[in-house]
Formats: structure tokens, sequence, C-alpha cells
């Protein structure tokens, strides 16, 4: 069997088994919009803590990580997931808890809902739908990316015939197109036949998966290279600032020792087998520190909030809370450390990555494929697909119930939908998001690397962390407040971004810092500002708002 066939095979029966899942969760299926978009809000401890943690680890925390540690060093662990395993549980036990009680007592079905009730403003909608739609977009967009990414490096040479490629990464792979066509047709089609539940199952299925496979992938990843000690002491040789913070001056002589040898290497033969050495990066403490932020967007998920709401009762949150960071650990030091080895790993003579390599996204794939057993490899990339398809379900899901509850139901029907239209709406336009982002993802394809998307995407959920926090926790938080905050924050994103894009051109890496932090720094302080103060300086809420917000027993668990 020709080599990447084997591969395909495996991948082609995990999407069967997620299929299998749809028709099963089908079964159980009310048949009514609540039971579809949010499971009869009846998810126990363990489905909710892996569902959620499921549909947060998408291809920004397996490729995205694996792909920054092989540009910028192991300090990708310390600025993501060691923030984002304080912070993830502080958002869930704050602000989780406290909407899923809300949600609970007056049937809330997602966030506008919440907000337009809390701030006595229907037009709230029409500011927040499209702001969370636009972030919401570029987030499974990198997951439909790293799909198609992770099919195509697992599947080369399968299909030469087929698809030829002048890339030796590429050639007689599955196409693409043809990965990601397939992949989220998969994804839609478990989505319809289950709807929450069917996406609670996947994720819990695909957690478990991954958590395995990613224990698996990092020993065999190890052993492929000569051992955990042999992997890193090459990494201390070729590339030391990979694990470290700061960068020397001995780590600049050693680069410049490589960077000549593997020139005089290039000179005598135009494809060397010899490392080509990264140049020193450092990371200063306050980009470190300024990390600090990105992991707000959580509250501010639509697909998360969705998630919530489909706990039984507050008591089922607490599984979710304490073990959430273990499980941010479990995930991302494997993928960070073989991000780290693929600076400098050599099989069989010769480097596992190409020198000059362009594409960061792909670093995970290309080590996973270098393990001779295409066995082996066929499962570890079912696994890590497995993890990636894992945060797109609730997503799509997510944006059906926003447009259904939010815009049609709201606006154009004025509440008067029945249960059946409601299920109808939402299903009609998960196909058409599914359709856009498929559609999107081809002409985005090339998007320079999926970490640095990622963080510009996390950094607009992150500025409208005041907007919740304000609203469950102070009184006085006007509605102009709200407007406020939620225009100055993404504002001063899309001006931050639009000035970084015309600077380093918008087809390339538009660099995810601005004056050293990261743009939810500013982005953060001018929508806490703007709420501060417009909402001091306007109206406060009707004292019936307060008490149906505030009054004790309000959010009782």
């Amino acid at each position: 069997m020709p080599p990447g066939q084997t591969q395909l095979l495996i991948i082609v029966g995990y999407l069967a088994a997620l299929i299998l899942l749809g028709l099963v969760s089908n079964r159980y299926f009310r048949g009514t919009a609540i039971d579809y978009f949010i499971a009869s809000r009846g998810l126990g401890p363990v489905l909710l803590v892996l569902s959620v943690f499921g549909t947060t680890m998408t291809a920004f925390a397996i490729q995205g990580s694996s792909g920054e540690a092989w540009a910028s060093g192991v300090g990708v662990y310390g600025k993501m997931a060691s923030w984002s395993g304080i912070v993830h549980a502080m958002c869930f036990f704050l602000v989780g808890v406290r909407l899923w009680a809300f949600g609970k007592r007056y049937g809330y079905q997602t966030q506008i809902q919440f907000f337009r009730d809390r701030f006595e403003s229907s037009g709230l909608g029409l500011v927040l739908f499209p702001a969370l739609v636009l972030l919401q977009m570029p987030y499974i967009i990198i997951g439909i990316i790293g799909a198609g990414n992770m099919i195509q490096a697992a599947t080369v040479g399968a299909f030469p015939q087929f698809f030829s490629s002048s890339s030796p990464t590429a050639h007689g792979a599955i196409p693409f197109w043809l990965g990601t066509l397939v992949s989220t047709g998969v994804v839609w089609l478990y989505v319809s036949l289950g709807g929450a539940r069917a996406t609670a199952w996947a994720n819990a299925l695909q957690t478990l998966i991954f958590l395995v496979v990613g224990v698996v992938t990092f020993a065999a990843v190890a052993d492929r290279l000569g051992g955990f000690a042999r992997a890193a002491q090459t990494v201390q040789e070729y590339n030391p600032t990979k694990l470290t913070r700061g960068v020397s001056d001995e780590h600049r002589r050693v680069y410049e020792r490589k960077l000549a040898a593997y020139e005089a290497a290039k000179s005598a033969n135009p494809r060397p087998a010899a490392l080509k050495p990264h140049r020193p990066k450092e990371m200063t403490e306050l980009e470190f520190l300024s990390y600090g932020t990105i992991p707000l967007s959580v509250a501010m998920f639509p697909h998360l909030f969705q998630l919530w709401l489909t706990a039984r009762s507050a008591k089922t949150f607490r599984l979710t809370v304490t073990l959430h960071p273990v499980l941010i650990m479990l995930i991302w030091a494997p993928c960070v450390v073989i991000g780290v080895w693929a600076t400098s790993a050599m099989v069989d003579g010769r480097p596992v990555i190409p020198a000059d390599f362009g594409n960061p996204n792909a670093v995970l794939g290309l080590m996973v494929r270098m393990l001779a057993d295409p066995v082996v490899s066929g499962f570890l990339a079912a696994g890590v697909l497995a993890a990636i398809l894992g945060g797109m379900d609730a997503q799509f899901l997510c944006l059906g119930s926003m447009f259904t509850h939010d815009i049609v139901d709201h606006y154009v029907a004025h509440g008067r939908l029945t249960d059946h239209q409601r299920l109808l709406t939402g299903r009609t336009f998960v196909v058409l998001v599914v359709a856009a982002s498929w559609v999107l993802t081809l002409l985005l394809k090339e998007a320079k690397p999926i970490f640095g998307l990622a963080i510009w995407c996390f950094s607009g959920f992150a500025s409208l962390f005041p907007l919740v926090f304000g609203a469950l926790y102070w009184k006085r938080m006007s509605k102009w407040g709200a407007y406020a905050s939620v225009l100055a924050g993404i504002g001063t994103g899309v001006y931050l971004y639009l000035r970084a894009g015309q600077a380093a051109g918008f087809a390339g890496r538009v660099e995810p810092l601005v004056a050293g932090v990261v743009p939810a720094v500013p982005m953060v302080a001018a929508a806490t500002v703007a709420l501060i103060i417009v909402s001091l300086l306007t109206r406060a809420p009707s004292s019936a708002t307060v008490e149906k917000f505030f009054r004790k027993n309000a959010h009782a668990r």
C-alpha cells in the first residue's frame, strides 16, 4: 500500500465514527429547539468538563502551539497554557456559573438575550451580534485550516497519480480543499443530526482520544528522535534560545557559528543535509505578563456560553473549574515540546522540517508524518484531527442559535416563532455558516500563522470581558456604558489591526504585539475606561432591573 493510504483509511474511519455518533445522538433527540440548542439543560459534570475543554482546545491549542513553539520556543507554554489554566477556571467560576443561573431562571439561550434584559436595550443586539459573528468566524476558519493542513500532511504520497505537487510536503496528498470539505461536512452532519447533545458527545470523545493520543505521540516522536534526552540535547546544540525566555551573547555566538556551517554546506550542496539554526528571539517580561489578558476571552465565547447552559445544575461546574487546568497541561505540554524539538529534529541524516520552511501551521503534521509506522502515524493524525474538530461543532451550533433567537425571532418575528420554526431556522443557518466558513477558508488558507491570527481574534473577545463582568457585578452599569464599552474595545482592536496590517502587509504575518504587549491590553483598557465613565455620566438601570439581577438569591446556585 502506498505511503499515506493507511493514514487516510484511519482518518476516514474516525470521521465515520463521528457520523455514527451523530446518528446515535439523534435517537435521543426530543425534537424541540431547546433540546437542539442546549440539550434540554441536562448535561452532567463529566460530560460538561470534557465538552467545555474539547471545544476550547482547537487548532490554536494543537497546531498553533506547536507552530509557535517551533518559531518562538518553549515560552509559549508559559504565556498561553499557564495563564489559561488560571484565568479560564476563574472565568468559569465568576462568570459561567452566574450566567448559567440567569439562563435557567429566565430562559436565556444566548448571550445577547441576557444583555438585552440586563441593560433594557433591544438595540444592543444589533451591536453585539455582528461583533460576535466577526470574531467567531476567524476562530472557525482557524479550525478548518488546521484540519486541512493535518489531513494533507498525514496523507502525503497516497495518490500521486491524482494529486501531484511540486512540493514534497504535498505530493500525492489529499488536497487542502478536499480535506477541509470532507471534515467540515462531517461536523455539519452530526451537528445537524443531534444538536448540542451530539456536540457534547463528540467533544467528550475527541478530548479522550487526544488525551491518549497526545501522550502516545509525545513518546513516539521522542523515540524516533533518539529519546527525550537526545531530542533536548540537539535543541540545546542548535537552537538554545528555544529553551529560554531571554537571549544571551552566547546564544548569538552559537547562532552565528551554526549559520556559517549551514551556509558552507549549502554552497557545496543546494539541498544540504544540515540544520539551519533559527534566529534568536526574545520574549520580554512585559509581553509575558500581557498574555494574561488573552484567556479573559473565554468569558465571552458564544459557544462556551451555550455549553454552560447545557449544565444540569450549578454543582455541575465544580469538576470543570478544578479539572480544566490539569487538562490544559496534558494537552499543551506535549504539543509545545514537540514544536521545540522540531526546530532541531534530524531523521535519517536530514532535517524533518526543511530549511526556510514558511508554514508553522504544518509543523505538527510533519513531525507526526516522520514516524515510520503508517498505522501509528495514522492513529496519531486522527487524534490530532479529533482535537481540531472538537472546537468547530459548538461554534457552528452557537451561530445558528444566535441568528435564530437574536435576529429572526427578536427583530423579524418579534417573539412569535414556533418551536418548529426556531429549529428549522437554526439548522438552515448552520448550513449557511458551514458553507461560508469553508469558502472563506479556501480564500484565506495561506493565513500566517494560526497562532498570530488567533491572538487577534481572542483579543477581540477579551475586550468584551468588561461588559460581561460589569453586567454581573456592578449595579450602576448603564446601557450607554455597555454600548461605549463594546464600541471602544472593538474599535480600538480594528484600528490596531489595520495599522499593523498596513505596516506588515495583510498577506503576511500581522504581528500580534502592540508596543510590546498583546492587543488585548489596550483593547480591554479602552473598554473598561469607556464603560466606567459613560455609566457614571448616564442614567442608571431601573430599580426593577436591579432587583431582577442583583436581589439576594437572583443567581442562586
